[in-house]
């Protein structure tokens, strides 16, 4: 499993988590939200009238109501990226990290607002009578100008599909289950593939049933999951109200800096903040990556500029104020930089030869940050960890989860205090059973979970989490079957579709039990290879979506002259 996860994360260093891709994400946004003169401001209140339907017709061709098709893609991007992907955020870029996740969706509601209305202008009618639609749609429909000529962009719909059948899997189902089951087994106690097979089995019934299936049950789970997770910030944040204006200022403090070091935290420079909070930002809220487009395509519509606008709804939703609550909620506990007790994955661990390593001193902190950024590399261990009735006792230092660790108690598989030798290579213990337990820093879902028992709930805060992750994640997973299931369509018919879907199940529930760190480094990967794609295309046909908006307001105030409008 190591040697997949450093091969996974070889991979992603050239796409997602290179220095470029950020960049590239937020320069199209940008240059669109130029170009189109700030449209996720100009149009925000439209898009509210829109989404309640005012301007709807019953002739209107979809399977789903603008309401439906909003809930069935926030249901899609409201997952553990709000719960995990923030606290993941926040563990490697501090709070700065935040502040890069909040300019990301800013600049993603019109990413959101041009993806979304070029692949409902070229959406299609399936041979089982539904609608599809996404960037492979306006990919291979679409004709632009290339010097004299004309030409699409079939080849790039292609690679665009197959990116979001691997995306369904690396978004939507492996780390969904994967921070499902591991924030059960937290707080309850349940063995993670029990918590897998239950839910995999359900995930099967409902999306047997298509898309208003889907969208049926996701227009009520939404709401429903979302009143359930403020309620539980909230106690959170107004148990810490003393920590608020501190934690406010601590996202925006260190913005162009970096974040400092403190507590257990070792720090980051601006560029890992950067990096990171548009990396999570990304999956948080999807933006660019295609993947909303693809719900929205069902939307009853007679045109796709108001459905455009409906997107431009879901960053505001997802990102600026679930995330932001969530960041609130972690930065206001204190809990985030705060050493604790926890199991150690091996992926993220790290033994170092020798004892002289501390995080209580300045010059030890930057030579363990610098080591952690590759700035500078200290020596690994290389041979037999001895222990002795759990106590580590050979001269090493442990590295779990960006932090130096401490009171580390090796144990057996069956929980018993470990006595024996541990081959290490490479400051990876090597075909090893036994489990380390010590206390570090904590990212992802059970750090949330730690977070919600510093409020007014107590430790019961713990099942608020569970519960609201549980939704979470099961909604998104609910909405990428979908998505899989209309590039599968897209690319062998719709007969391929039932194929899918079994295999999608089955992945589901494998993943319940599998490295969390490997999932993550999975999905970081298939977003980037959607996401590419996607910028390139709408990049190409951005005159056409300027006048796409022009016939929209020409159209429309022909039928609606005594309706103010934003153009």
């Amino acid at each position: 499993m190591q040697q997949l996860n450093d091969f996974l994360s070889l991979i992603d260093s050239y796409i997602g988590s290179a220095g470029w891709f950020p960049f590239a994400l937020l320069g199209v946004g940008l240059f669109f939200t130029i170009y189109l003169k700030f449209p996720q401001i100009r149009f925000f209140r439209f898009a509210l009238k829109v989404v309640k339907g005012k301007f709807d017709k019953k002739e209107d061709e979809g399977d789903t109501s603008h309401f439906q098709a909003l809930t069935t893609a926030l249901s899609g991007t409201v997952g553990t990226g709000n719960i995990a992907g923030v606290a993941f955020a926040i563990h490697l870029g501090g709070p700065a990290a935040l502040f890069w996740m909040l300019v990301t969706a800013g600049i993603g509601m019109c990413t959101k607002f041009v993806e979304v209305t070029l692949s409902h202008k070229y959406r299609e009618k399936a041979a089982d009578g539904t609608m599809a639609g996404g960037p492979m749609y306006y990919m291979k429909n679409a004709a632009f100008k290339l010097g004299d000529k004309k030409v699409n962009m079939k080849w790039l719909a292609v690679i665009f599909a197959v990116a979001t059948v691997l995306s369904a899997f690396g978004t939507g189902s492996l780390p969904q289950i994967n921070s499902i089951s591991t924030s059960v087994q937290a707080t309850f106690g349940i063995e993670l593939w029990i918590t897998g097979l239950v839910l995999a089995i359900a995930l099967g019934f409902v999306i047997i049933g298509g898309i208003k299936r889907i969208a049926s049950i996701t227009e009520k789970l939404v709401p429903a999951m979302a009143v359930i997770y403020f309620i539980g910030c909230f106690a959170v944040i107004l148990a810490n109200l003393d920590n608020l204006i501190p934690s406010l200022v601590s996202i925006f403090a260190d913005v162009f800096t970096g974040s400092a070091a403190a507590g257990g935290f070792l720090g980051a420079t601006l560029k890992f903040a950067f990096d990171r909070g548009v990396n999570r930002g990304l999956f948080s809220n999807e933006a660019g990556q295609g993947s909303a487009p693809i719900a929205h395509a069902s939307a009853k519509a007679h045109e796709p500029v108001s459905e455009g606008m409906v997107a431009i709804l879901e960053p505001f939703i997802d990102t600026i104020i679930i995330c932001t609550i969530t960041g609130l909620t972690l930065l206001s506990s204190g809990v985030w930089n705060e050493k604790h007790e926890n199991q150690f994955q091996v992926s993220d661990m790290q033994i170092l030869a020798g004892t002289n390593y501390t995080d209580q001193t300045e010059e030890g902190i930057v030579l363990l940050s610098e080591h952690l950024t590759g700035v500078t590399t200290q020596p690994l261990y290389e041979g037999q960890l001895e222990v002795v009735s759990g106590k580590i006792t050979s001269a090493v230092s442990l590295i779990h989860a960006r932090s130096l660790a401490e009171n580390v108690i090796v144990y057996t598989d069956n929980d018993q205090p470990y006595t024996g030798s541990i081959a290490v290579e490479n400051g990876k213990p090597v075909a090893s059973d036994e489990v380390f337990k010590g206390e570090s820093l904590v990212h992802s879902a059970p750090l949330t979970t730690i977070a919600f028992t510093k409020g007014f709930f107590g430790e019961n805060g713990k099942y608020i989490v569970s519960i609201g992750l549980l939704l979470f994640a099961f909604s998104t997973a609910i909405s990428w079957s979908y998505y899989g299931d209309r590039a599968m369509t897209f690319l062998w018919g719709s007969k391929s579709v039932k194929y899918f879907r079994v295999v999608y199940v089955v992945a589901f529930f494998l993943a319940s039990f599998q490295d969390t760190t490997i999932i993550w480094t999975l999905s970081g990967i298939t977003i980037a290879l959607m996401t590419l794609p996607n910028l390139l295309g709408i990049f190409w046909l951005r005159k056409e979506m300027k006048s796409t908006i022009a016939d929209y307001w020409k159209g429309f105030k022909k039928e609606f002259p005594d309706v103010k409008t934003p153009e």
